[in-house]
């Protein structure tokens, strides 16, 4: 049976954390209830990537990346993964307990400085897992009493406690519990917490889930659609996006219990066939988000190559032959080089693809694009449906900014498109022609 879905303009809800030097907070309400939200608009810098460089002498906040789920008709759950690290040693759960605080206060949005709730988040073992390098807190909040209001902001802040060094994290919330999303995520099985991430790889025992373990069908649907990479920042040409994708297969599968998907693809959970948004989650290899085969590392060369190149990688019938020959090639047959351009590009891919994947890879992301050729930006700008990424000096600029727009999506809440210019070309080519001599560094 073939069934088609309408695809609507078809990235991430990337979270900002930023951190500053403050006199030493109180741990009380009152502070929690002077967060304001117009911070979360100033200077923050996107959810993982490294905010500053840890010493080795104090802790610091590297990310912060959250999100809710709707408990019940009047109570929220929050989830927030953080990184936190002295040096190269990274916080425990006694460290974080004993060393920071944890405050909120809730607005009706960005430029509201109405208080709709507030409150200090007491950090106790119970409600901080750790696994790796990462922590997990988890905690419930009242819904605001306004009948009327479907959506907040919640404005986070994690304030070490002898020094007042904050970070901060503003999580958008939906009142009103109307997508799947909203009520169900995928669940690790082992730890019991959601994975803030829309991707999972071929094989890996899967749990959709809410937070009170309900057991219902869900509908799964299976696209082996191969989407395409992001434009060039420049192409300010209209897009001719498929207006609906074909469904390869379908089964159902039930809420809170595990089981796995053996196929690569994009697979989409229904609570029916007639719901219109639902959960994506991308199946990739094994080693996703890292790449590795060959037929699949040619392909973010593509933001540095011209259309020849592109062409004569996609036509080789050897693709690690035509892999080697088109680096090697750009750095003048420099082995070293070459190798050293190489790590550093895909370890961006691998990066994009972590922090960015939605309903396709991250490297093929708007965001995912500027990240891996420009890297992580120096600050950003969030309001509820917009990011500016800010850039401090590329070229001979002294500052450059990438905007993107939030975009309905039925797969994720998170998907964002660059506003394009022509004017981007004196500060893209140059970057572009360091990636193709090697001389990129950072």
């Amino acid at each position: 049976m073939r069934i088609t879905i309408i695809l609507l303009c078809v990235a991430l809800l990337s979270g900002c954390a930023t951190s500053q030097r403050s006199q030493t907070a109180q741990n009380t309400n009152s502070q929690a209830g002077r967060l304001d939200p117009r911070a979360a608009n100033r200077s923050v810098a996107p959810t993982s990537p490294v905010l500053s460089k840890p010493t080795v002498d104090e802790w610091r906040v590297i990310s912060i990346k959250g999100r809710f789920l709707s408990k019940d008709t009047s109570t929220i759950r929050v989830y927030l993964n953080t990184t936190v690290r002295k040096g190269e040693r990274k916080a425990t759960v006694s460290d974080f307990t004993t060393q920071f605080m944890l405050n909120y206060v809730i607005y009706p949005d960005y430029n509201n400085r109405d208080r709709l709730g507030y409150g200090n988040v007491p950090l106790k073992p119970e409600s901080v897992m750790q696994e790796g390098d990462m922590l997990t807190i988890f905690f419930d909040i009242k819904k605001p009493a306004n009948p009327n209001l479907t959506a907040a902001i919640m404005l986070l802040e994690i304030t070490q406690v002898d020094n007042g060094r904050k970070a901060q994290y503003d999580l958008p919330l939906r009142l009103k519990a109307t997508k799947l999303s909203d009520r169900f995520a995928l669940f690790d099985p082992k730890t019991g917490l959601p994975q803030l991430r829309n991707y999972a790889t071929v094989n890996d025992t899967i749990v959709i889930r809410d937070v009170a373990g309900t057991s219902k069908p869900l509908r799964l649907l299976r696209y082996k659609h191969d989407f395409d990479p992001a434009q060039s920042p420049m192409n300010t040409a209209p897009r001719s996006a498929p207006k609906t994708l074909d469904v390869d297969s379908t089964m159902t599968i039930m809420t809170n219990q595990p089981f796995r998907l053996p196929q690569e693809g994009l697979y989409f959970f229904l609570e029916d066939t007639v719901n219109t948004f639902g959960i994506g989650l991308v199946v990739s290899d094994k080693r996703f988000p890292k790449l590795t085969r060959p037929e699949k590392l040619i392909k973010p060369v593509m933001y540095m190559s011209t259309n020849s190149e592109i062409g004569e990688l996609t036509r080789a019938s050897d693709a690690k032959k035509a892999f080697d020959r088109y680096w090697l090639n750009l750095m003048s047959g420099d082995q070293n080089v070459a190798r050293k351009a190489i790590r550093l590009y895909y370890d961006r891919v691998e990066e994009a693809n972590r922090l960015f994947t939605t309903y396709k890879e991250g490297w093929k992301t708007d965001k995912g694009m500027i990240y891996v050729v420009l890297g992580a930006p120096d600050r950003v700008q969030r309001s509820r449906d917009r990011e500016v990424w800010v850039y401090n000096q590329r070229s001979n600029v002294s500052e450059i900014n990438f905007t993107f727009n939030r975009k309905q999506n039925q797969f994720v809440e998170d998907h964002y498109e660059l506003v394009r210019y022509v004017e981007y070309q004196p500060i893209w080519y140059p970057v572009v022609e360091a990636w193709r001599t090697g001389a990129i560094r950072e």
